[in-house]
């Protein structure tokens, strides 16, 4: 009798099978005598569509809403359906006696086992596999530290809660707004909400009217001051009230009035969680987020030298206390980050604080630190060294002294006008050192020193001028400034609890945003202008018309809170649902409120009728519908130049179909993970990556032979 390990995709199960030594191969599986190692790739499982229910929802109408179904049920994917066969046959076979959970340790990972188990009509024991590293260490104690498959019963729950809710709120909404509005409008919980923060940015942005305002500036000789009001302001709201300031001080004699010295100490930045991650390579590098997180997705998975990517916690566990050296040891060995980790390992004690361990701040995983394995720095790519980089530096920095610098204010007082004089001395220079800030926080740390000098001591204003300067507008969101509105959504709520409860959900999750701005973007609600993230004409008018409840913070907070409750055990499941369900009924009744006062431009060549052509998805070129033909996939907009075509025989060297869900699927996600296919030279079975881009045309990447 063997035990089934079932790990989230290929390359992760070969590296399980390494540690375990299943050096046999089978078809699609690899064994020894006591364990067989087998591999989703990622989603192998789904919720019904519509149609599944009932073929007659295939059309889409106003009648059949709201769609509510008694159970939700699952089907197999199309595009990887062998391999869940593969699943299915070892799962059920008597020669095996248990299962052991090994996809992604999180929400999505258990909810993908759990639904393969399902799907199959497992009912053997199966044990959970909950790791933060993928290193043959971490793998090794993992498998020695096996929990109970129930003990993870309440994180399934919340993860099919979140899947579910997702589903029935996003057909729901998109297929009334569209029959409405006569245009396919992709609505969601999290996607619509976030919509809205950049509509509103923008709408700022728009309105705002640039003002003019003044500064007067002394120039004493050896330094030069600001004036300042008895509000301590240093702007003047009219020109000729400047201009009268001047003409007081100027060459006129003052003295020092005020002299205060502070000393203040800045520790180290916390450890990164995911976010914080996307945020500061889209603020030094201009990675996007989905960048990002596929970068550090490698990092941990392949390089295995970060730990587990997708957390929201950037504190570590005491257990871990006793490897902390290990990694700084293995820092050491490097010349890039050598003398950093050798200062730490020298300290007579570590530096341990709660800004490092925290127990009560981490929920599934810690924060993402190098793992213990040996930092192969010269093997990163480019952009890999950049991730890693920025997490070796900031992992080494929370044991850095802090940044020690004094502050100096001085007021000058010439005919009882006050002009205040800024300086700053480092002390110590601390975790800075290890040039972990940006160049914006460099120049907050940059020593600007001033004389000496003492109160009462004489100072003329030998020049003094007026400095013209205007109001800038809001700045549009780029994804740093976006990832952080979503993670701290409560400071758009006015409700005070509702605000305290978002402090710990904001909109989405760590590992769920990169994918958010990615879809706001692949429907044509935003666009990517330069750095900054703007949103379409579509997308404006799509906040325009749906309820309020639909596009601010608070809905989905709430939710996220509840789903966080349920994982704990706290809330019943069927109660969250309820409250989906009732929410449904509300957005489809309001979708049928008023009349349609706003035109979507984009969709001008759809019609509905009996025999309509279903809509597969949103072209990513124009924003318009992608229909079916006899060869291919095409855009609605074809008569007005949109050139947008999927042929069908585009994969037929790779022995694959092109189907309407394979269409869907891509048009959705832009490009599909881990699909089956055979080598065009060797018919040998792979895996690879496929996307499209704004023509149409297919890329065929990370091909990898499988068995």
């Amino acid at each position: 009798m063997r035990k089934l390990v079932i790990a989230e995709k290929p390359s992760v199960a070969r590296d399980i099978a390494r540690v375990l030594k299943c050096n046999k191969r089978g078809e699609g599986y690899l064994y020894n005598d006591d364990y067989i190692v087998s591999w989703a790739v990622g989603h192998l499982v789904t919720l019904y569509d519509c149609e599944d229910y009932d073929k007659s929802l295939k059309k889409w109408s106003v009648e059949a809403l709201p769609f509510i179904p008694e159970k939700i049920k699952i089907k197999p994917i199309k595009a990887t359906k062998s391999q869940l066969d593969i699943l299915s046959n070892i799962m059920n076979s008597p020669k095996i006696e248990s299962l052991i959970c090994a996809t992604d340790s999180g929400r999505e990972g258990e909810l993908i086992f759990r639904y393969i188990y399902e799907c199959v009509g497992c009912k053997k024991p199966f044990k959970r596999l909950w790791i933060s590293s993928m290193t043959d260490e971490a793998i090794t104690a993992g498998f020695a530290s096996l929990k109970d498959g129930s003990e993870y019963d309440n994180l399934y729950e919340a993860a099919k809660c979140r899947s579910e809710a997702d589903w029935l709120v996003g057909i729901n909404a998109t297929r009334a707004f569209t029959l409405k509005y006569n245009s396919l409008l992709s609505i969601g919980r999290v996607q619509t909400p976030t919509l809205a923060l950049i509509v509103s940015r923008q709408k700022e942005i728009d309105a705002f009217k640039p003002e003019e305002y003044w500064e007067v500036e002394a120039d004493f000789g050896e330094y030069k001051g600001t004036y300042i009001n008895d509000k301590n302001e240093t702007r003047i709201n009219k020109k000729e009230v400047a201009q009268e300031i001047v003409n007081k001080v100027k060459g006129k004699t003052g003295s020092v009035t005020s002299i205060e010295n502070e000393e203040k100490k800045n520790p180290a930045p916390f450890l990164y969680d995911l976010t914080e991650l996307q945020r500061d390579c889209n603020r030094k590098y201009g990675l996007s987020a989905q960048k990002t997180l596929d970068i550090v997705q490698d990092l941990y998975e392949k390089r295995k030298m970060v730990t587990y990517p997708r957390t929201d916690s950037r504190f570590l566990s005491d257990d871990m206390i006793p490897k902390l050296p290990i990694m700084l040891n293995r820092l050491k060995a490097t010349k890039e980050y050598g003398i950093y980790a050798d200062y730490v390992l020298s300290l007579p004690k570590l530096p341990i604080s709660k800004r490092i361990i925290d127990n009560s701040k981490i929920s599934d995983h810690h924060a993402i630190i190098p793992t213990e394995a040996r930092a192969n720095v010269e093997s990163l790519s480019a952009d890999e060294f950049k991730l890693y980089d920025l997490i070796a530096r900031r992992y080494l920095a929370v044991f850095y002294p802090n940044y020690i610098y004094n502050t100096t204010k001085i007021i000058t007082t010439v005919e009882q006008e006050n002009f205040l004089t800024k300086g700053t001395t480092i002390v110590q220079k601390g975790w800075t050192e290890l040039n972990v800030v940006s160049e914006k926080e460099k120049k907050k740390t940059k020593e600007d020193v001033l004389p000496n000098v003492v109160v009462g001591q004489e100072e003329t204003a030998k020049k003094v001028k007026i400095n013209s300067k205007k109001t800038k507008p809001p700045k549009a969101y780029n994804e740093a400034g976006l990832l952080s509105a979503m993670e701290n959504a409560g400071r758009f709520v006015e409700d005070e609890e509702l605000k305290e409860q978002l402090k710990e959900s904001g909109l989405g999750t760590p590992a769920t945003r990169a994918a958010i701005i990615e879809k706001l973007i692949k429907t044509g609600y935003i666009v990517r202008k330069a750095k900054n993230l703007v949103p379409t004409e579509k997308g404006i008018k799509l906040i325009e018309i749906v309820p309020k409840e639909m596009k601010t913070p608070e809905t989905t907070g709430k939710w996220e809170k509840s789903m966080t409750i349920v994982s704990k055990g706290a809330m019943e499941p069927e109660k969250f649902m309820n409250s989906i369900k009732r929410y449904v009924n509300y957005i489809v009744e309001q979708s049928k409120q008023g009349d349609c006062k706003v035109i979507f431009a984009a969709d001008k060549s759809r019609k509905r009728g009996k025999n309509s052509p279903e809509v597969l998805g949103v072209c990513p070129n124009c924003g318009g519908h992608i229909f079916e033909n006899s060869k291919g996939y095409y855009c609605s907009n074809w008569r007005q130049g949109c050139k947008f075509t999927i042929w069908k025989n585009t994969l037929e060297n790779y022995c694959t179909a092109i189907d309407p869900d394979f269409v869907k699927q891509l048009l959705k996600d832009g490009k599909i993970e881990n699909l089956f296919v055979r080598k065009p030279d060797t018919n040998e079975k792979c895996t690879c990556t496929i996307t499209v881009n704004k023509t149409g045309q297919l890329d065929i990447s990370n091909l990898n032979v499988i068995s």
